[in-house]
This record gives structure tokens, sequence and C-alpha cells, in this order.
């Protein structure tokens, strides 16, 4: 067969050919869509990244039957098919080789939505495209686009299955939050016709319940709240636990318009019981629906404040979702259609496990009760540093003064100044220290409390007294940063990571010579929170830091390094001094505690400029245990935190 070739063009020809390609080009490339040079490709990237932002008037659409349609109905109809899933778009992704059949070609696409609760919903639909007599791709559009069981008239809807929240646990094992009984107390307004006598007897009924509710109920917006209801509606009052309501069960139970509804909530033992450090476990509020709606429905139980909040996600779980269709019948229900495209069951959440010991945390939280000001107990082992107590007395709930008040420490601090003079060699115990009344650094003046004083006596009468004067006077014997320096060996402004936050000291270093003074009898700049003192405290028992610990699963990733073995003989001489204060100082009060002999500092801190503005401390340490106690302008250390300190020792011993 003999070959044939093309003839050339004659040159106008040509030029007049080149013209009409270029018109062409420039024709195609204004038209909205893909060129058919560019085969289904690009129609099928310009339809997924229309989905995602929403915008689709790029792409060209088709009808199964051929005719077009216009991209904002199909807009519309991806809008009303997404259903409960419609406030945004999934993840889209085209998967293999587009393949092609004469003018109809098939994609694959990969579809990820994200669903609530942290879950995702992937699957993998065929998108089809027809290719016109204009050689340009458009998209096959039909319901089966989104998901291939979808018809028309069908949106996407979900029902959702809670996961099994899990506990924070003791250091045993034992939930310590878990499932309790409690009874709602509600209100029907339109069986009440005496609202401020029905209020009265509330109050005192709430009042009367002991241990005390703290904060107490309050019943200030009742009235309005019951005005504003509908008279069947039943409005909340408290929510008790079920202890709590059965002492007041017989004054509440039969007034007019009451009801009660029992239940079970995610609580710890007690009311009080370690409430600052754990935090509370409540039905989602309209705040959390608003921040994140991805993650929580109404009725989802949150972690709010202290490891429950912290640690929410791992202990949530991730709730169960079962992806269905549904659509309106004619008289205007919207029912399921039967047809269900995902489900998920739901994954529980994950425990987290604490070094918190119950009879030690209850101990602590029994000690604190009564107390009217804002107060802490922490509690540590000194074996191995685990907190074994956290508790903090009246104030917000979620106010954990225990780990992160910023407060001066007052004389509690001299175990500090002690042992960083026995370091260097300034003093011992039987080094005769003067402790006049008043004692004047630069113009400053400094006084012993109550404005005793004992004269020239040894340090260790000094050290048992709680006297000011003599430290003021030792002062310069540390240097401009030796205190900080004895602080630090002790764990104190250290980078610890305990899981949760905890204010680890800022110690005083540097300063002029009164500021040098204030520093030694824990005044000027230092700052402590009662963890640190405990740990502190500890360090000395023990005779090296070791960072506390809280949690046991989670592990924190970083936590501090063990610190140096402090001086033996400095540790000996500063066990000793402690001893004092409980044996013939101001720390009497534990003179009779039961067990093993118990070490301690009192504290009295003031806290601005008059000198009665005091905060009340005492740290100590008992066998295994080290502790420290702060009441917030509380008075005096002896007077106050000291017999704290006596009540948690023989709460643990009984």
């Amino acid at each position: 067969m003999p070959l044939s070739y093309p003839v050339r063009p004659r040159r106008h020809t040509r030029h007049r050919l080149l013209a009409t390609l270029a018109a062409v080009l420039v024709t195609a490339g204004a038209l909205t869509g893909c060129s058919g040079d560019d085969g289904p490709d690009a129609a099928v990237e310009e339809f997924l990244g229309g989905w995602r932002s929403g915008d689709l008037h790029a792409v060209g659409f088709v009808e199964p039957t051929g005719g077009r349609l216009p991209a904002a109905e199909v807009t519309k109809q991806i809008q009303a098919l997404a259903g409960a899933l419609s406030s945004g778009p999934p993840e889209l992704a085209r998967t293999g080789e587009i393949t092609t059949q004469g003018d109809i070609a098939t994609a694959r696409v990969k579809v990820s939505w994200a669903l609530p609760g942290g879950g995702r919903w992937d699957y993998e639909n065929p998108v089809r495209l027809k290719r016109g007599d204009d050689d340009r791709w458009q998209v096959i559009w039909e319901p089966s686009v989104v998901h291939e069981k979808l018809e028309s008239g069908d949106r996407i809807a979900l029902r959702r299955e809670p996961a099994q929240r899990a506990g924070v646990l003791d250091a045993s094992g034992r939930p310590i939050v878990a499932p309790r009984p409690v009874v709602r107390v509600q209100l029907v307004p339109g069986e009440i016709d005496d609202v401020p006598g029905m209020i009265r007897k509330l109050d005192a009924a709430f009042k009367a319940i002991r241990p005390a509710l703290t904060p107490p109920v309050d019943l200030g917006d009742l009235p309005k709240r019951l005005k504003e209801a509908k008279p069947d509606a039943r409005v909340e009052v408290v929510t008790l636990r079920d202890e709590a309501y059965r002492q007041i069960k017989p004054r509440v139970y039969d007034l007019p318009g009451t009801r009660f509804a029992a239940e079970q909530l995610m609580l710890a033992p007690t009311r009080e019981f370690a409430r600052a450090l754990l935090g509370s476990v409540d039905q989602a509020t309209a705040d959390d629906l608003q921040a994140h709606p991805d993650k929580y429905a109404r009725g989802d139980l949150v972690g709010h404040g202290g490891l429950q909040g912290r640690y929410d996600e791992r202990l949530r779980g991730v709730p169960g979702v079962t992806v269905i269709t549904e659509r309106t019948t004619p008289d205007g229900k919207v029912e399921p259609t039967g047809t269900e495209l995902f489900r998920s069951d739901p994954k529980p959440g994950q425990p987290v496990r604490t070094t918190i010991d119950a009879a030690t945390q209850n101990a602590a939280d029994a000690a604190l009760r009564g107390q009217t000001r804002r107060s802490a107990l922490v509690a540590v082992r000194i074996s191995d540093g685990a907190v074994l107590a956290a508790a903090n007395g009246p104030g917000a709930a979620g106010d954990n003064l225990a780990f992160t008040a910023q407060v001066p420490p007052g004389s509690t601090f001299k175990m500090v100044s002690a042992l960083g003079l026995l370091d260097r060699g300034a003093v011992t115990p039987q080094t005769v220290v003067d402790c006049p009344k008043t004692a004047t650094v630069e113009g400053r003046n400094f006084k012993n409390s109550d404005g005793f004083e004992l004269g020239r006596v040894p340090f260790a009468t000094d050290f048992a007294k709680s006297c000011n004067t003599a430290f003021v006077a030792l002062a310069p014997k540390l240097g401009p940063d030796g205190l900080a320096q004895a602080g630090r060996t002790l764990g104190l402004e250290g980078a610890w990571d305990l899981g949760t936050e905890a204010f680890t000291g800022k110690i005083s270093a540097n300063g002029p010579s009164p500021e040098q003074a204030a520093a030694a009898i824990g005044q000027g700049t230092t700052l402590v929170s009662p963890l640190a003192m405990a740990s502190a405290t500890a360090a000395v028992a023990r005779g090296k830091f070791e960072q506390p610990k809280l949690l046991l699963d989670p592990a924190p990733a970083k936590p501090a390094p063990s610190g140096e073995a402090l001086k033996p003989e400095s540790v000996a001489a500063l066990k000793s001094l402690m001893r004092g204060v409980v044996t013939s100082g101001s720390g009497s009060a534990l003179a009779d505690v039961p067990g093993e002999p118990v070490h301690g500092k009192t504290g009295t801190a003031e806290y601005d400029n008059n000198p009665a503005h005091t905060h009340a401390w005492f740290v100590g340490w008992q066998g295994d245990v080290a502790f420290a106690v702060f009441v917030e302008q509380g008075g005096a250390g002896s007077k106050v935190a000291a017999p704290i300190a006596e009540k948690f020792l023989r709460g643990l011993a009984g």
C-alpha cells in the first residue's frame, strides 16, 4: 500500500488556520469548566475544590438524562443531602486513575467526614462525568455522588451513643470519681401559692445540711425563674447528693410544688474530696456546645476544671455514631428511611490514675472542715514523693490553692534559711545567737511576733521559738543568693511536670540588705505554694529532692530530675531543730500526737504593709508523710495552722 502524506498548505492558508486556532483557544479559555484537551482530570479537581469551598460556579453539571443543571442547584442539593453534617465540608481526595469509556468517565473519590466527638467516617464513592459536544467534561449530578446510597429527598442524620466515661483513680486503682446517687430538687410554679414562704423553708432546710454545703445554695434568682417559667414546668433548684437529701427529706418532701428526680452523676466520695484538684463532671453547658459543636452534644458529660477538665479527651472516650438517612414525609414528618450508611461503636475512655490516697485525703479534708477562710493542706509521701492529699477549704470550687497559690511562706521558710546557714558552717544548733525584741537593717525595722525577746540563746532555741530578729542578724552570712541556692537544693523554683498546674516557688535573691533580711524570715519577694513547701519539707526529711508525683498513668513526660544528696550533717542538725519546734517551741500543739515523732515549723506571713494582716502556716512530717498547712489571712501559724496539722495527723492515726 502506498504511503499517504499530508499536503502542505499554502502560506496564506496556514496563516488563516493559525488565527482560527488561536481564536478557538481563547474562546475555550473563557469557558467555565475544563476543556476536552485536559481530559476529565481537571473537571474532577474543579468539582472537588468547589465542593470544599461551597462555590461550584466553575463546574459544569448534567443530569443522568443529559439535561444541563445549574451549579447553584447542585450546591443547594449537596447542602440538603449533608443534613446533620452540613456545617462543614468533608475532606475530599481523588484516588486511583480515571477510567473512560467513550464519552463517559468514572473517578473514585475518597470522602472523609468529621463526626461529633472526634470520630471520622471515610468511604470511597464514584463520580461520573460526561463529555459534551464541545468536548468539555461535565459532572453527572445525582444524590449518589455524595454517597452511593443516597436518593433524592434524603438527608444524612446521626444517632449518637455516648461512650462510657472513665474514672479518675486513686493510688490503689479504685475510682475516685464514680457514678453516685443524687437527687434533683425541682419546683412546679403553678402549684406554689406562697413563693417567699417556700423559699424560706427551702433555705432553712439547705442550711441544716451537715457538713454545710460550700458554697451555700443561692436562691436569690429563684422567684424570677419561677415567674418566667410555664405553670407546669419543672424549675431546677439544686442537685444534692443522696446522703444530703436524706437529711432534709422530712422537711421538704411534702412542700407544695416540689418534685424530686433521682439519678446518678460522676462524683467523688464526698463533696469536698480533692474537689479543686479533681474538677467536676457535668452535663455540657451552653458554652461547651457553642465552643465545641463538633465535639459535644446536648446531654454529654464534660469535665470542667482540674484533672477532669485537663484530661477530658482521654476520660470521655469517643462516642459511637450511626449515620442514617431520613426524609420528610408528605404530611411534614421527618422519618428515618431505614438505610444505615455507617456505624462506629463507642470507645470507652481511659482512666487517669493518681497517687491520691483516700484515707489521707479524707483526713486532710476533715482537718480543713469548718474553716471559714480559704485554706489548703497538701500531704506528700517522703519515700517516693507521691502526693497523697490535696485539700482546699472554702472558696471557689476550682481554685486549687494547694498547688497554685503564690503567697509568702513566713517563718516556715526559716527551714530553708537554716539549711543554708548550716551548709555554710555559719551556725550549729548550739551556736549562741541573740534574739532581741527588734532589729533594724538600713532603716527597716523588724520585730518578733507579739514583741517577745529571748536574749542570747542557742540557735536551736531561736529556731524553736521562731525568733525573727535572730534570723535577720544571720541573713548576711547567707550572702546575696545563698537563700535561693538552699531553696533550689530542696526543689523550689524547679521546672516540675506533675501533669497539672503547680507553682514551685520564687525565692528572693541579690536584693539589698533589708530585702535579704526579710527573705531570711520568709517575707520580702519570696513566694511559694503549699505543694512547694510540702515538697521542700519532704526533701529535708528524705535528705534530697524528689519531684512530687501526682499522675501514674498517663505519666508526665518531663519530670524534674532528682536532686543531689543534701549534706548529712546539715540534714541531721535541721531535723533536730524542727523536732524542737514541736517539743519546746511554737508547734507544741502537736507534741502529744500519737505515733512517730513529729517534726515541723510554724509560719506567720505578712502579706501587705499592715503587720496585723498575716497568713497562717505549718509545715512538717511524721513517719513517711510530709505536709504543709496554709490558711489565707488566718493569723498566727501556731494558733491556727498548727491545730489543723494536729487534727490531720490524728485523723491519719485514727
